[in-house]
């Protein structure tokens, strides 16, 4: 087993935890890797605020040839974690004053104040029940063009003597799939939507104010939109085409980039552009079990993170990608599944990301994990999900 450990704050004893436990869990991802399901393996688990459980499994390259360790410092693409961290800041804009839950998108992004967009609100865009098409709908419904795909036609065609480019416009004109609270359906569009709304009401990019209120303040140095020669130095290599792009960013190679790539950089990346480590999204997760604080840093209030932690849909079915779930569990930003397939407690929240990686929070056991799985290929497994939250809780005494 191709094991590195990482820096840890105590014993697992110290915290109740039943050592024996991490044992399982290494030998599940080597399990995995073995398989071929995942690349490798890492992991930072914290309880009471106190990391207990922080290492790495398997190889950092997709390579065979190469032998270098995945490390606890390597940097990954933290995907739709990415949209937890956008809840917060839509949180900390809805204390402060600045928006409400229940504002209409409309009364933000003039795009949206037609019918049959002017009923959707910054709640319904948070908890996936807006009613805009899910991710993917494009494999199930023939002939339908995503909002992504949408936005790369009118970029195409675009001319900058039009004026300044209105992406939002071009995406809408993809309709609706559903009515206003008719059905949770997994929308990462409706989050860069989100990010055009911290833009119009902050007046600096919203991967600015997320950079400025919620990352440097928690001393996440390795938590970033974009990578650093010396991130991309550390960073994981899943595929000759992230190779190469890595390498470039190591050897101060800029890219040229085309006038349609330069336009894609006006969309927000707010659903999933943030690349980060185990154990800088652990502090993220401490955070939020500190009720907005960590250590003596204020992110959000109180009152703020049991609104968004709390349990908020109720009724509300979840058909998405095949799902045939009655009464859809969710907070507001944060994923609250419940279920027979899960030990954690009924109070937890979370959320996947994918490619995959995870980021689970039980307030009543005061533990936080993050564990990053990068499969092989396109493919998904709970195994490396489902089951590696279970083996995580099982060590609870």
């Amino acid at each position: 087993m191709l094991h590195t450990p990482g820096v840890t704050d105590c014993p697992p004893a110290e915290v109740g935890y039943d050592t024996s436990r991490i044992e399982v869990l290494n030998a599940h991802f080597q399990t995995l890797i073995d398989q071929k399901k995942i690349q490798a393996a890492s992991y930072c688990v914290s309880r009471y605020g106190k990391t207990f459980m922080h290492g790495a499994i398997g190889p950092l390259s997709f390579r065979d040839d190469r032998a270098d360790p995945l490390l606890p410092t390597t940097v990954h693409n933290i995907a739709s974690i990415t949209k937890a961290v956008t809840s917060v800041a839509v949180a900390k804009l809805v204390e402060d004053g600045i928006l409400r839950f229940d504002i209409p998108v409309g009364a933000i992004l003039e795009p949206f104040n037609v019918a049959p967009f002017n009923k959707i609100d910054i709640y319904s865009l948070l908890t996936h029940t807006s009613g805009l098409f899910p991710d993917c709908a494009g494999s199930l419904i023939p002939y339908h063009k995503s909002y992504w795909q949408l936005i790369g036609e009118y970029f195409e065609k675009y001319n900058p003597g039009d004026g300044e480019p209105d992406w939002i416009t071009a995406a809408l004109s993809g309709g609706v799939s559903k009515k206003l609270g008719e059905e949770w359906q997994y929308c990462s569009f409706g989050f860069c939507i989100l990010g055009e709304i911290i833009k119009k009401v902050t007046g600096v990019t919203a991967e600015q104010y997320i950079e400025e209120q919620i990352l440097k303040p928690l001393g996440m140095k390795d938590t970033v939109w974009e990578l650093t020669p010396e991130l991309a130095g550390r960073a994981i290599i899943r595929n000759e085409r992230h190779e190469k792009r890595l390498n470039d960013l190591i050897n101060g190679n800029q890219p040229e980039f085309s006038q349609l790539e330069k336009l894609w950089d006006t969309v927000s990346s707010t659903g999933g552009g943030l690349a980060s480590t185990p154990a800088d999204l652990i502090r993220f997760a401490n955070m939020l079990l500190g009720m907005g604080t960590l250590g003596d840093t204020r992110i959000i209030g109180r009152k703020a993170v049991e609104k968004i932690t709390t349990r908020t849909l109720y009724g509300v079915p979840d058909y998405c990608w095949g799902n045939d779930v009655k009464d859809r569990s969710y907070g507001i930003g944060l994923d609250m599944r419940r279920g027979p397939a899960f030990l954690y407690s009924p109070t937890s929240y979370f959320h996947e990301g994918a490619g995959a990686c995870c980021m689970a929070i039980d307030p009543t056991e005061q533990l936080a994990a993050v564990w990053f799985v990068p499969f092989t290929e396109d493919n998904w497994y709970a195994e490396a999900l489902f089951n590696v939250t279970n083996i995580i809780w099982s060590g609870l005494n």
